[in-house]
């Protein structure tokens, strides 16, 4: 098993300027679950630090459906030998940010199965696994959705709906 995800610091909607994103949050909660290896997707051009700029930015990226450049940062080894990924992200506008579709696209995926998790602020995980399948014919499995103010200032309960997740998944 393996966690990779993407996260944004900064000024972030309902929770103010944080220096570990949400969707980090969880994919370390996750991480310690699982005793799994975790591995960050950074833009290489990160995105600006202001909430309305970066929101601009991203808004652009989807509707232009872009594939902005990316590195990965961790135990990539892990990655590639994992038959299970977890895969975080936080919803922007229904969907994955497109540093994630980078990520999907750019791997071979046969053999693997996909249980993605995401923070929102009330769009749950939208039709991101159904995208996500589509994107990289994996098995895609039940996700998690946690609000991202959940993940920023209450652990505990984030800690609650991970171990729950995991248990229900049959995954320890």
């Amino acid at each position: 098993m393996v966690v990779v995800y993407f996260s944004r610091a900064g000024e972030n909607y309902g929770v103010g300027n944080v220096k570990v994103g949400n969707t980090a949050k969880l994919a370390e909660a996750i991480a310690k679950e699982t005793d799994a290896p975790i591995i960050e997707i950074t833009r290489n051009e990160p995105y600006p630090e202001g909430y309305d700029e970066v929101t601009s930015v991203a808004q652009d990226e989807q509707r232009d459906n872009a594939r902005p450049q990316i590195t990965l940062n961790g135990d990539t080894d892990a990655l590639d030998s994992a038959d299970t990924v977890f895969l975080g992200y936080p919803i922007w506008w229904g969907d994955a940010p497109m540093p994630v579709y980078t990520f999907l696209e750019g791997r071979d995926w046969k053999g693997k199965t996909i249980y993605p998790f995401c923070t929102h602020e009330g769009s749950g995980l939208a039709s991101t696994s159904g995208s996500i399948a589509d994107a990289t014919g994996a098995t895609v499995k039940t996700g998690l959705a946690v609000r991202g103010t959940d993940a920023q200032k209450n652990a505990d309960k984030t800690a609650k709906a991970v171990s729950d997740w995991i248990a229900k998944a049959g995954l320890l």
